[in-house]
């Protein structure tokens, strides 16, 4: 059995007791099952990971404490031990990841077959998909998923995965009212086991499946998909490989398919006509000739398009009040007094955002009090909206629990995670996406402007997509004007196969505390390549993952935290 303890990563061999052969139990112990047991003085939790195996010579074993309940299958024992060589963690993260999250002793009764309820829909293009074993669907983005999903349980239980949990609920709701037999995701462990067709979120990945016939991942280049704890595994990864080692078809579908899936299956596309159909209307404002300074953050030409009785949605992508600012006499940026670090206005002052520089409101090139924001924070630039349409303006950050009632909202991209529908959309800085220091910018700057276009609707709508840009033939720009994504795939592939970046490339960062005592033990593996200290850290790449996986496996962790997080999305 493996202890339920991350830092040993050992197996123990322990003597089902006799008793149990009498009452039962000993019937129930199966690959995955958990228990408790004695270990050093103390009873921890763990999973059965073999049964008879040959126990060392010499060593008198000690029974089982306690059988808990049903946990993990064989294959999510096997696919358990996978995940955690791929994204350098531990098998009981993955088993935990994999188990219910209450006593379960027994599966629930199984509902009558799924597929002999179902009604047939016209879903060629789908059909077409799971025929081919692994594939990309590209989708508009006001697709609901439905068409793909009832296509999947066409062929049985399938595993259907969303990022979002109310996508996921509405999904599981329409499934039902079809014939389908659908467990909520891991909510429903009991009744998945039994054989259900499972809907849910990225924890869903690890649901028990004993009948699966296929997978389905919807937006699969939603970075929800991946964890933001350690080990920071992708539920699509999972996903994906479980339907190979089960032999059954998976889809991912997506409006801005991502080149991690256009490398594992292959694309299929509704005809041009529909696709761009799905895209709504999208205007572009130059902004190329307008004066950062007197212009500000507004084009001229966009007061009277939010001046109306629709819903506005402004998008910005800073917090608090000011993010960079000019002195309104002089030009010359607010910086500190060694020039490497820009200032805020913060309580009636300028300071540097880590504190260590304070000093009056005043330009130290030519002593003006007169500053000019160049690029306001939200708070900020809602104050400066509501005075251009006359009216109170809300706000929407990724603290904001309620919808504020406003017709005019102005906030981070967590808005569009928030406001389910609009009139318009405007993304006031989009070159802050375009041209932000990560290699994934272009593309999930697209991903952005995807979400948007969900919000608003068909392009047969009222809906506007809005971009102010300096940049307007931008790859990122032409592709959500044409409604074509593609575009961007082909410049991207292009371009991070000449870097050797992913999907073309390994990449694991390696942070924390303990991060520089990890990297000494690390060495330099053949293959291997050490980019340097990065944000106290380090990024380590190679042509393929088993060179680094590998090396990391061998490297002994110190006491103080490490983070090792293998495909980071934001480097």
């Amino acid at each position: 059995m493996l202890p339920d303890v991350i830092r040993l990563n050992r197996e123990f061999d322990y003597l089902v007791p006799v008793g149990w052969e009498s009452d039962g139990r000993a019937d129930r112990l199966e690959v995955g099952s958990m228990v408790r047991v004695v270990l050093a003085g103390r009873r921890v939790a763990g999973w059965i990971t073999a049964i008879n195996p040959e126990p060392p010579p010499g060593i008198e074993l000690a029974p089982l404490a306690h059988l808990t309940g049903m946990g993990p299958s064989n294959e999510l024992v096997e696919l358990a031990e996978w995940a955690a060589w791929r994204w350098a963690g531990k098998r009981a993260h993955f088993l935990r990841a994999a188990s219910p999250g209450r006593v379960v002793t027994t599966a629930a009764a199984r509902s009558s077959p799924t597929r002999r309820q179902l009604q047939p829909q016209r879903t060629e293009m789908f059909n077409k998909a799971f025929e081919l074993g692994t594939a990309v669907v590209s989708v508009p983005p006001d697709d609901d998923s439905f068409a793909l999903a009832l296509a999947a349980c066409q062929l049985g239980d399938a595993l259907i995965l969303v990022p979002d949990a109310s996508h996921a609920r509405s999904l599981a709701r329409a499934l039902k009212r079809s014939g389908v037999t659908v467990a909520a995701g891991m909510n429903e462990w009991a009744k998945a086991a039994a054989g259900a067709t499972v809907v849910g979120t990225r924890p869903a990945a690890w649901a028990p499946m004993p009948r699966l016939a296929a997978v389905v991942v919807i937006d699969e280049h939603d970075e929800r998909f991946k964890t933001q704890s350690t080990p920071s595994w992708h539920a699509r990864d999972v996903a994906v490989e479980r339907a190979r080692r089960r032999g059954v078809p998976s889809v991912m579908s997506g409006s801005v398919p991502s080149l991690e899936a256009l490398r594992l299956g292959a694309l299929l596309r509704p005809e041009r006509s529909i696709e761009r159909a799905g895209w709504p209307k999208v205007k572009v404002f130059d902004r190329r000739s307008d004066d950062p300074v007197k212009r500000g953050l507004f084009s001229e030409h966009l007061g009277p398009l939010l001046r109306g009785n629709g819903k506005v949605v402004c998008i910005l992508n800073r917090k608090g009040r000011s993010r960079l600012l000019a002195c309104a006499q002089c030009g010359e940026l607010v910086r500190s007094i060694d020039g490497n670090s820009t200032m805020l206005i913060i309580d009636d002052e300028l300071r540097t955002p880590d504190g260590s520089e304070r000093r009056p409101i005043v330009c130290i090139s030519c002593g003006a009090t007169s500053l000019k924001n160049l690029r306001v924070g939200v708070v900020r630039a809602a104050e400066e909206l509501a005075a251009l349409v006359s009216e109170p303006v809300g706000e929407i950050t990724d603290k904001t629990s309620d919808i504020p009632p406003q017709r005019v909202l102005i906030g981070t991209e967590a808005a569009l995670y928030r406001v389910r529908s609009a009139e318009v959309v405007v993304f006031l800085d989009l070159d802050q996406e375009l041209t932000a220091v990560r290699q994934r910018a272009w593309e999930q700057a697209l991903v952005l402007l995807a979400r948007a276009a969900r919000i608003l609707g068909p392009r047969s709508g009222s809906g506007q997509l809005v971009l102010q840009t300096r940049q307007p033939e931008h790859e990122v720009v032409q592709a959500a004007l044409r409604g074509n994504p593609l575009l961007l795939a082909v410049a991207e592939r292009d371009r991070r196969k000449s870097l050797g970046i992913a999907p073309y490339g390994a990449q694991v960062l390696v942070k924390g505390a303990g991060s520089a005592e990890f990297m000494t033990s690390f060495g330099e593996p053949e293959g291997v390549r050490i980019m340097g200290s990065q944000r106290d850290g380090w990024l380590l790449r190679a042509s393929e993952h088993a060179p680094i996986l590998d090396a990391v496996k061998r490297t002994r962790l110190p006491p103080s935290r490490v983070r090792i997080e293998v495909d980071p999305l934001r480097v």
